[in-house]
């Protein structure tokens, strides 16, 4: 069943969020909005499912981001709410709620979702009745339909397929001895298609022979057959599009078989959640990944302050309790959604688009401007490896010396760790 999280956190009871409801709905009378009525601000986040360890720490980044701006006064002198949705990490589910946000709860902006195969799903709805989102980290969404009200918040640039990967095969071919072969595995979904037909480009690009181009069912997360396969063939670098799940998945079976190329890794969301990362603690040394796009060392004006904030309140509340990578996003792209309603002084949906089209924004991952089919017009992705955990602590997993900058070279930290089994401690 959808869990509406309005004003109030999706953690507390549902009688707090009834009460809240009926506190909204007593600013209408007779059909007129008070002064006080809300600007409302929709969404969906997967907080149970595969998406569950992103959704709900987006959704306390929200929530702070929220009472931040009614603490300054509002938007356009109103307060905000949020009213979110649990798409249960489901694709399917999402159509349906934003045509609930927007029919029955009548929202004023909308966010999200987040993820890739969310994001498309929502996408439809949204162009229909010509409104404007800030998609929260979803891969090269718009890339097919050009939506011109849609907006990303990730990292990759105009040519995001490419983008994502550019830097893992960059760093793979400098190796010496140099690679010549690669296994491409990711999940069969939107995310997965888009990270894996940009890996292979990259891939044939750089004169890697690709070896295996697999790609395997959502619900796989026993992934031991995949692997054996994988190691049937002994490739050089094996490159990996997984979700929360199936990352756990794939490092566990890679670690019992022993699949040990010269580079592992690729986008394995799994490893960006702190919980998961804890939980296979020293099974991830030597891991490349190229799905980070946040690092604690940015200071980036009010990052280091919401990350106070954000650990502050995540004690406690089940939530990844530091925030890394897509915290400071969905934050982000709230901000800028109240950047362009302030400089618009309008919630017009045309108006709030053409702004974000023609400004930049200073927020807390950093200024940019948007470009082509609403990405970012300049990239800033990341590519990281894990080395020397030797324990499943959360001070292993917030030790930055164990968790180092690779590319590109302004945020680099230190020299990749290679082959694979260089950086393997054993447990």
């Amino acid at each position: 069943m959808e869990r509406l999280v309005s004003a109030i956190s999706i953690r507390r009871s549902t009688i707090w969020a009834v009460v809240a409801a009926a506190l909204v709905s007593v600013s209408y009378l007779g059909g007129t909005a008070l002064a006080s009525e809300p600007v409302k601000v929709g969404l969906s986040l997967g907080l149970t499912g595969g998406n569950a360890p992103y959704g709900k720490q987006l959704l306390l980044a929200l929530e702070i981001w929220r009472d931040d701006v009614n603490a300054s006064g509002g938007m356009l002198g109103r307060p905000v709410q949020v009213i979110c949705y649990d798409d249960q990490s489901t694709p399917a589910n999402v159509p349906a709620i934003y045509a609930k946000l927007i029919e029955v709860d009548r929202v004023d902006l909308l966010l999200g979702p987040y993820g890739t195969n969310q994001i498309a799903a929502a996408l439809p709805v949204i162009a229909e009745r010509g409104l404007t989102t800030v998609g929260i980290l979803g891969l090269g969404v718009n890339r097919a339909i050009h939506y011109e009200r849609y907006f990303s918040m990730i990292p990759t640039g105009p040519d995001p397929r490419r983008e994502f990967s550019r830097g893992f095969f960059e760093i793979a071919v400098q190796q010496v001895p140099r690679p010549q072969s690669v296994a491409i595995v990711g999940v069969d979904a939107e995310f997965g298609k888009n990270a894996t037909d940009g890996a292979r480009e990259n891939a044939n690009a750089a004169g890697l022979r690709v070896v295996y181009d697999q790609r395997y069912p959502p619900t796989l997360t026993d992934l031991t057959p995949v692997v054996r396969a994988i190691k049937a063939l002994n490739p050089d670098v094996v490159y990996v599009a997984a979700y929360p799940p199936d990352s756990v998945g794939f490092v566990r079976a890679a670690d019992e078989i022993g699949l040990a190329p010269k580079m592992i890794g690729g986008a394995l969301l799994g490893l960006l959640a702190t919980p998961l990362k804890m939980q296979l603690g020293p099974m991830i040394n030597g891991y490349v990944n190229n799905a980070d796009v946040f690092v604690p060392s940015f200071k980036f004006a009010g990052v280091q302050e919401l990350l106070r904030k954000y650990q502050e309140q995540a004690k406690g509340q089940g939530v990844d309790p530091l925030g890394y990578n897509f915290m400071p996003y969905a934050y982000a792209a709230a901000q800028v959604l109240a950047d362009a309603v302030e400089g618009t002084q309008s919630l017009d949906h045309r108006k709030v688009a053409d702004y974000m089209h023609e400004h930049s924004f200073a927020t807390v991952v950093g200024q940019f401007t948007f470009g082509r089919d609403g990405e970012w017009a300049n990239p800033r992705m990341l590519v990281t490896q894990w080395r020397n955990l030797t324990g499943n602590t959360i001070e292993q997993i917030s030790d930055l010396t164990k968790w180092v900058v690779l590319w590109p070279s302004q945020y680099k930290t230190g020299e990749i760790v290679y082959p694979f089994s260089a950086a393997t401690v054993k447990h």
